[in-house]
């Protein structure tokens, strides 16, 4: 396994790629201005995206306790502005109530924060204007969330879990025991007239569209894998995707003219943990086959896109075009972010990260195929480092997705979708690690950002913190 970053020439890295046994989309050469594929518009119900590229979801946890934005929120969004990116998938993950908070300082979308959330949005569109030009062809969007099993409400060491079953594997990872009750249906109810209404709040905030999150282990994935939960959410494909269709139902009705996206973890695996040498391998599970993956195969560790392409069929159905294509969640972080250094989890890779990037790159494309009139975000680039314009573009140009997103490399380099643009060599300096220190550290209690290249970070005392509570682990 090599580290793609000591990879110099396209040659080499073409040669990898077929050594290691994948298939990778990639353009030898790159096209710059107005020929590039990913600087082409896309449509949204006649509206233009004015570019392939999107900022992805952060959950920044460095809000206030009340679930406003501070300094560092507003900094985060800013930079989203200078990126240039035309697509804005979520911004932020924003809970809808304040027992779904991931940590005690996650970002809030109500009544009491609406204006600030506002105001964030404001400053992120003044910002593009000011770098790019007009934002007529800038569609920027919310992420509602409820954190469900990993909720930590009150204080980070202290999880709150709220579930809609007992998982044998993550009940144990999570803390959750016998005793913690399962969400009732009535409760359910209750929580989409929670979402719903953070939707109204978030078009009262001028945004342009919502993402009921639907990934990463939070409360809507684990609807999904609901497969032996009795009553109305739990059972049947219907029943699982019964949260998704009500929600939809209820801010179509209250919030008319608001867009609707889903991002979406389209296969999950068993949790990972670290086994000889710290390298990553699953957990034990006694069943014969392993039934709380959706999209997964029944072996914990591999992919069946049948009721993944039943849910695009779904969101065709219900008339939402927009869809990020994720994977997993923060128990396997291989397959959803991969990464050569050990995962945020405390695993090393257990397989190459490059294998990990194909998949969602393959998944995504197959999920296009079923249905292409929807507009897919892909994810999961950021491993790519020098690469990444060469697979970004071949994917685009090809039909693989239809937009580009970036993650945690928006943090350190922004700038880089203009350097694209413009056929400036990329800033190899500011290419982003895949890490994990910008999910570390708030796991950590402390703020999150680039702790490795972006020197606002760099030169703040947090620094020094975060490298102490790595040294302990």
């Amino acid at each position: 396994m090599r580290n793609i970053r000591v990879i110099k020439s396209v040659a080499e890295f073409t040669s990898y790629v077929s050594q290691i046994g994948i298939s990778l989309p990639f353009d030898e050469e790159l096209k710059s201005g107005t020929d590039s594929p990913l600087a082409k518009q896309c449509a949204l119900d006649g509206r233009a995206i004015g570019n392939r590229f999107a900022i992805l979801p952060m959950e920044g946890w460095d809000s206030t306790t009340n679930g406003k934005p501070t300094e560092f929120t507003r900094r985060r969004w800013q930079r989203f502005g200078l990126s240039g990116a035309k697509l804005i998938f979520g911004g932020e993950a924003a809970a809808v109530r304040h027992d779904g908070k991931g940590s005690p300082t996650q970002l809030m979308i109500t009544e009491e924060t609406v204006d600030e959330v506002a105001e964030l949005r404001e400053l992120l569109v003044r910002t593009h204007e000011e770098h790019h030009g007009s934002s007529h062809d800038l569609l920027v969007g919310l992420q509602l969330t409820h954190s469900g099993r990993v909720s930590k409400p009150h204080d980070m060491k202290r999880p709150e879990p709220i579930i809609l079953y007992h998982n044998p594997v993550l009940d144990q990872r999570f803390g959750v025991t016998a005793e913690t009750p399962v969400m009732t249906d009535d409760a359910i109810a209750r929580l989409i007239e929670d979402f719903i209404r953070a939707a109204r709040l978030a078009k009262q905030a001028g945004f342009d569209f919502v993402d009921v999150k639907h990934c990463h282990g939070y409360l809507g994935h684990e609807f999904l894998s609901a497969v032996d939960r009795p009553g109305r959410y739990g059972g049947s494909f219907e029943n699982r995707t019964r949260f998704l269709r009500e929600t939809v139902a209820g801010i179509r009705s209250k919030v008319p003219g608001l867009d609707i996206g889903i991002r979406l973890s389209a296969y999950d695996f068993l949790p990972f943990q670290a086994g000889v040498e710290g390298q990553g391998e699953p957990a034990r599970f006694d069943g014969e086959r392993y039934p709380y993956a959706f999209g997964g195969d029944g072996t914990g560790l591999g992919v069946d896109l049948a009721e993944p392409l039943a849910f695009v069929d779904l969101l065709h159905d219900l008339d939402i075009k927009l869809v990020c294509i994720s994977a997993g969640a923060g128990y396997n972080g291989h397959i959803l972010r991969p990464s050569f250094l050990p995962s945020l989890v405390g695993y090393g890779p257990p397989e190459d990260p490059l294998l990990g990037v194909a998949r969602l790159i393959s998944v995504t494309a197959e999920l296009k195929r079923r249905r292409p009139e929807l507009i897919y975000v892909g994810s999961g680039y950021s491993y790519l480092q020098q690469w990444l314009p060469n697979v970004a573009q071949s994917v685009v140009r090809n039909g693989m997705a239809d937009v580009v997103g970036l993650g945690r490399l928006s943090l350190c380099y922004p700038e880089i979708i203009a350097d694209i643009f413009a056929g400036r060599p990329l800033n190899r300096r500011l290419l982003c690690r895949t890490c994990g220190d910008c999910i570390t550290a708030p796991r950590s209690g402390l703020v999150s950002g680039c702790y490795m290249l972006d020197d606002f970070y760099r030169n703040r005392p947090e620094y020094q913190q975060l490298k102490a509570h790595k040294a302990k682990k």
